[in-house]
Parts: C-alpha cells; sequence; structure tokens
C-alpha cells in the first residue's frame, strides 16, 4: 500500500536541493511485494523513481510524477571473508563498520557515508579510496534485479549480456558514470551498475571485500603554494600502496580556518593522503620527509597519524569542507554550481588552469576548488549570490564541460548524470552513442517507466 501523502515529502528532494513531485510512495519488504507494485505500474504505465537515501547531486531519485520507490525495508547485511551480501537500503557507514569487524574493508570510499548501497552502485561512486581501488564498478561481484516485467534474476560478475547492442566510447579517466556502460565485453553487472535506477531495480548486491592491511599511515600535508601541492601530485602518483591523494586549495583552507586555527598560516594548498603499510615500522614512513622537502612541502606543519583515531580525526577534517561550503550556500541563499568532471591524467594540470582561470575572472573570492587530485577529478564549487551571478555559475559550469570532452575527459566521474545534467550527454557522445544507450533502455523498460527524466531527457 503506498504511504500517507504526508509521508512523500522527504522523497521529493536531493543534496543538491533539486525539486519534484509524485502520486504516491511505496516502500516494499519483499521482492514479491516489489513485483505486485511493479504490475500495477506496467498495467497503468505509472513512471516509477527509485529513492535512495537522499545523498545524490544530480536529482536522479527525484521523481518527475508517478511513483516513488523506497528500498529503505531491504537491509539485508551479511560480511563473509572476502565477501558482503548487502540490500539496498543499507548505508554505506553500516557496510564499513561490519566489514571492519572482521578486519576488511570495502576499497571504494564514497565521501558521503549515509549514501545508499543501492545509490552508491547506481552512480558507480568513487570517492577517496578509487584513487587505488577504483569506483564501486570494480568491487561488485553479483546483483540481484528485478526488472521492470517482474521478472527477478541473479546475475554474476562475467555473465555477459544476451541482446545485441553497439558499444560506444568510454573516455581515457579512472572512472566514470555518464550514461551506460556499454563496452563490447558488457557484462549484466558492468551494465546495471552506474544505470541510475534505470534499468532494473536491484534488490541485493554482493561485493568483494579486501583484508586491512598491516598498518596505515594517514597525513594532511601542507604548501605554500597550489602548484606546489599539484606538482607533488604528479610526482606521488605513482607511490606504493597510495590510497588518498585528496587535494584542497587556498579557499578550501580559509573555509575550514574558523573551525580548525591549527592549520598554519603560510599554508596555501593541502594534500590529504593514505598509504598502506606493511606494518608500523614500514621504511615508508620515513621515506615521506624527503618526499616533502623535494615537493616544497610545509613539512614541520603538516599532520600525520599511524593509529585510527588520527586517521578519523584526518578524514573529519576533509568532510568538514562540505559541511563549511553548506553553510556558505545557505547564507548565500543561491544553489551552488558544482563540477563532476575528469580528464585523462596527463591533462589533470591543463583543467585545474582552466578552471582557476576561469573562477578567478567571474567568481573571485566566491569559488573553491578541491577533491579527487589523483583521479584528476577535483571539483570546482562556485558560489553565487544574486540571481544574475547564478546564471553565470551555470553558463561557465557549460563551458569547462565543453573544455573537459575537449581533453577526452568525462562529465560525470562519479555522481551520474541524473535529471540535471541530461544536456551534458551529447557533449560526450555522438548522437549514434547515445541512440544505442537509448536501445538498451527500451529493450529492458520499454514503456520508460523507470527513472524517467534521468540520464536522458524526458
Amino acid at each position: 500500500m503506498p504511504a500517507a501523502p504526508g509521508d512523500i515529502a522527504p522523497y521529493l528532494e536531493d543534496s543538491s536541493g533539486y525539486r519534484g513531485e509524485a502520486d504516491a510512495l511505496f516502500a516494499p519488504s519483499t521482492v514479491e511485494e516489489l513485483r505486485e507494485i511493479l504490475n500495477s505500474a506496467s498495467h497503468d504505465l505509472i513512471p516509477i523513481t527509485i529513492a535512495g537515501a537522499g545523498t545524490g547531486l544530480t536529482g536522479a531519485r527525484v521523481p518527475h510524477g508517478g511513483w516513488i520507490l523506497s528500498l529503505d525495508h531491504f537491509r539485508t547485511l551479511r560480511v563473509e571473508r572476502g565477501r558482503a551480501i548487502c540490500g539496498p537500503g543499507v548505508a554505506l557507514a553500516d557496510l564499513h563498520r561490519a566489514a571492519a569487524a572482521t578486519r576488511q574493508f570495502f576499497g571504494p570510499n564514497p565521501t558521503e557515508i549515509s549514501a545508499s548501497i543501492g545509490g552508491i552502485i547506481a552512480t558507480n561512486a568513487g570517492g577517496a579510496r578509487s584513487f587505488r581501488y577504483g569506483p564501486v564498478r570494480r568491487h561488485i561481484l553479483a546483483l540481484t534485479v528485478t526488472l521492470v516485467d517482474g521478472t527477478t534474476r541473479r546475475v554474476a560478475r562475467g555473465e555477459r549480456v544476451d541482446f545485441p547492442f553497439q558499444p560506444v566510447h568510454a573516455p581515457d579517466t579512472t572512472k566514470n558514470s555518464a550514461g551506460y556502460h556499454l563496452h563490447p565485453d558488457l557484462d549484466w553487472v558492468d551494465l546495471f551498475c552506474g544505470s541510475e535506477g534505470t534499468l532494473g531495480i536491484i534488490t541485493e548486491a554482493e561485493f568483494q571485500l579486501l583484508p586491512e592491511p598491516g598498518a596505515i599511515l594517514a597525513g594532511i600535508i601542507f604548501f605554500p603554494s597550489e602548484d606546489d601541492a599539484l606538482a607533488a601530485v604528479t610526482a606521488w602518483r605513482a607511490l606504493p600502496e597510495l590510497r588518498f591523494l585528496e587535494f584542497m586549495d587556498n579557499a578550501s583552507l580559509d573555509l575550514l580556518r574558523p573551525r580548525y586555527s591549527e592549520i598554519p598560516s603560510e599554508a596555501s594548498a593541502a594534500l590529504f593522503i593514505e598509504q598502506n603499510l606493511s606494518s608500523e615500522d614500514d621504511p615508508e614512513i620515513d621515506a615521506w620527509t624527503e618526499r616533502m622537502r623535494a615537493q616544497n612541502a610545509i613539512a614541520g606543519a603538516s599532520w600525520f597519524a599511524l593509529d585510527a583515531r588520527g586517521r578519523e580525526q584526518f578524514r573529519a577534517f576533509r568532510h568538514a569542507l562540505p559541511s563549511a561550503v553548506l553553510d556558505l550556500v545557505r547564507r548565500n541563499g543561491f544553489p551552488k554550481a558544482v563540477t563532476d568532471f575528469a580528464v585523462p591524467l596527463a591533462h589533470d594540470l591543463d583543467l585545474h588552469t582552466r578552471y582557476k582561470r576561469g573562477c578567478e575572472e567571474f567568481f573571485p573570492g566566491q569559488h573553491t576548488i578541491f577533491g579527487h587530485a589523483g583521479d584528476a577529478n577535483n571539483h570546482v564549487n562556485l558560489f553565487p549570490t544574486t540571481a544574475a551571478q547564478a546564471m553565470r555559475a551555470e553558463a561557465l559550469m557549460q563551458e569547462f564541460a565543453e573544455y573537459v570532452v575537449t581533453l577526452k575527459g568525462t562529465v560525470a566521474a562519479e555522481h551520474g548524470i541524473g535529471k540535471t545534467k541530461t544536456g551534458l550527454l551529447a557533449l560526450m557522445y555522438s548522437p549514434e552513442e547515445i541512440a544505442s544507450m537509448r536501445a538498451v533502455k527500451q529493450h529492458l523498460d520499454p514503456a520508460c517507466l523507470l527513472g524517467r527524466g534521468t540520464i536522458f531527457a524526458a
């Protein structure tokens, strides 16, 4: 039965502030109940939008009419040696905790740990550890999926798609969540992961888990200039067992200084690193002294930790930045404009130069650049304070996207296309490639009921 109308409100918005509308909310507890809902929707041609935890930034979980389908009751969570079995309603934080209790971990580390498992699969999410371990897709062993016709099947890694399709090109980036992943040897797992709830409804996922390393070194390393920090990114990318390589520009540090007075006054940029070690006596620890000297880091004022408490303090520092950004956006009264672009690693400095030039020209003192520098996936945040600036911000985002495509990058590295970025898809893919994606959608969802308006404009 649908929930009461008042219960729908929390599902009509995501973390970007994008809003929609719906007629009813359903929250099945079993696959059988899910099938009944799908049968009714198919009979009456009612669109269905699958709702995750609402942490997304592109509107994919926001309905454009029809029914909302919440999978919050699907909360299976079992951890075994080398794998975890999860329902889509499980929070990423719960998976992290359950794995840690067995001295294992889930490779990807999407920033928002309150995200649902279904959501991180839907967007092929990345995060800080994707620098070493890749995005979510790489860690899926199997999925249980119910299609819009009520058919339920379990698909394991390596099971090839059994209908004809035309492959599309892939950007030369370390991660990509723009459109369907139609590579020539496509298997079902790769197809469903990153499809943003438009092809089927995932009711269970089996993930690979990895054994915890002997020790982990974490550090916040400060630099006197952004150029020094970016040069260090290039120099350190190939270091053994490095699993974080995150960047913060000077504006980011300025947002954090009211909360962290211990940030050195001479710092204009920072890198957040984590490295797997064999033990707390690993010679890699001492090697950082020379590395920082060679890259002109502010070594004496940088922060390092080997214990779990210290690592969590550093992560809290990193995660305080999005919170500070949100506070600023609320004070400004206008939504921020954000990039989720990535380019081939060889072009990361080209992209940063283009970002800085555009930001300084149109939004001096009203922007930050931070994020996954190791993956050439730094995020620009623009903070308009007027309607005219908001329009200029959107135009600048478009200009950045066009430039990224000239570098053979992606317009959606880890957040997906959703409903707010459908216009960018045609920048990256040819009409024939988009037609190929639409043909896959037509094959699995002929009436286009699932996620209408997501990936492809309605």
